[in-house]
């Protein structure tokens, strides 16, 4: 197996193939990048999938890949890009049919709950897309049974101007067995009938309210009883809400987004590959300090996902050791934002960085090995000397020199300016309140 392929990160997302030409020939999304990429190199399953698999191993000459935030934004994002591109191996998605949406014909008098591929602009309200529709089918239908929000599921056209004829009332099967509130035949007044509508799209829009924790005692009560098949029937309705749960980044992946996206991918592997990291440096923090003489001294940090900016990570710290009297400590300032960083990352270890970047040279490398120590943790990191751009690793006598354009150094380049700038601006905006007072 190609041990390039360990570098894949473990998040959701789509894969691309590629042949010698450049050209797509398969896309598949994974909730899994890195097991599911290794899956196609392992021998024993070589003939799982009939001539596809051995037909196309031997073509496939790149791999791209794009992170998504969960599995149904993969499988949106897959859907879209088997669809441009018409992919020779991708069978399925080929026929032009995209996901399907719920909607509430809000344009109606009496609104009915529908499923529908097309989303068109007027009144009418749409949820989804919804890539597992048959969770959510289950989960509408048990709603209607329970007379949670029973919309009317007939395709009659009536009004309050326009009542449907009796005749057409007499034939409903709805009507007759009381499933259906009947807004045609009067059994429920119009006001009361759109609070019902209301109530399911308030529900679809997420707003689940106090019925997860019904449905979750009631699936434990019965579960007590050993009742399973009834604590079946709420389990399956908690799973189907919690798919309902995930908001699905829906928009036009135009093709310089993909390229973005590819590239960004390209740099990261190439800074893994340069500095020895066997893991994909998706997360990315950088640290740099600024001050004046010693005075409004700060630390910052920035924070890039997968070779993009991520302001809600930011952070800014106003230093506390004690410094010279007249100037500053880098040294001193770089080791108190890196640990008080590192303990905030201990009391939450799921948004600890894949890789820690210091503006400076070799002094930082021990301002980062102290804050480590104190931490008791260790994180990989390393520093970009501004004035000849090398990069330092911890132990290394010499630190490493990249051509100017390689695609690692554009990388950090960028993430060290921008976390020098983050520090400027708050240095001087500290500077300035203290001499304006404003």
């Amino acid at each position: 197996m190609d041990p390039r392929i360990d570098i894949l990160p473990k998040s959701p997302g789509v894969y691309i193939m590629r042949d010698k030409s450049g050209t797509i020939i398969y896309v598949g999304k994974a909730k899994n990048l890195s097991d599911r990429v290794k899956q196609y190199f392992q021998e024993s399953n070589l003939y799982s999938r009939g001539w596809k698999l051995p037909s196309l191993l031997p073509l496939i000459a790149k791999i791209d890949y794009i992170t998504c935030d969960s599995e149904r934004d993969a499988l949106v994002l897959e859907d879209k890009l088997i669809k441009e591109y018409q992919p020779f191996f991708n069978s399925l998605g080929k026929d032009g049919k995209s996901y399907p949406y719920l909607k509430i014909t809000t344009s109606e008098d009496y609104p009915r709950l529908v499923f529908t591929r097309r989303v068109l602009k007027g009144k009418d309200l749409y949820f989804g897309p919804y890539p597992k529709s048959y969770i959510v089918r289950s989960l509408m239908r048990f709603l209607w049974k329970s007379k949670y929000a029973p919309l009317r599921p007939c395709h009659w056209s009536f009004s309050r101007e326009k009542p449907l004829a009796p005749v057409k009332i007499n034939t409903c099967i709805y009507y007759h067995t009381g499933q259906c509130p009947a807004p045609c035949a009067g059994k429920i007044s119009y006001e009361d009938y759109r609070a019902l509508a209301k109530r399911m799209a308030v529900f679809l829009d997420g707003n689940f309210g106090d019925i997860t924790e019904k449905m979750t005692a009631l699936m434990h009560e019965y579960s007590g009883k050993m009742e399973y098949e009834k604590a079946a029937v709420f389990r399956n309705f908690l799973q189907a809400i919690e798919h309902m749960k995930e908001r699905v980044i829906v928009g036009k992946f135009k093709e310089e987004k993909i390229t973005t996206a590819m590239q960004n991918t390209d740099k990261l592997k190439r800074l893994a590959e340069v500095i020895g990291l066997k893991k994909l440096p998706a997360h990315i923090e950088a640290f740099d300090n600024s001050h004046l003489f010693g005075r409004e001294a700060v630390g910052c940090m920035v924070c890039y996902i997968n070779g993009e900016k991520n302001h809600e990570h930011y952070r800014r710290f106003k230093i506390r050791s004690k410094l010279p009297e007249r100037g500053g400590s880098d040294f001193t300032m770089m080791e108190e934002s890196v640990y008080r960083r590192l303990r905030q990352i201990k009391r939450d270890p799921s948004h600890a960085p894949d890789l820690i970047l210091l503006d400076g040279g070799k002094s930082q490398i021990t301002a980062a090995l102290n804050a480590f120590e104190r931490a008791d943790m260790y994180i990989p990191f390393i520093a970009l000397a501004e004035t000849h751009e090398g990069i330092y690793l911890p132990g290394a006598a010499e630190s490493i020199k990249l051509p100017i354009g390689d695609p690692a150094l554009n990388l950090l380049m960028e993430i060290r300016d921008e976390v020098h700038r983050f520090a400027i601006t708050y240095h001087r905006k500290l500077r300035d309140k203290d001499v304006f007072g404003k």
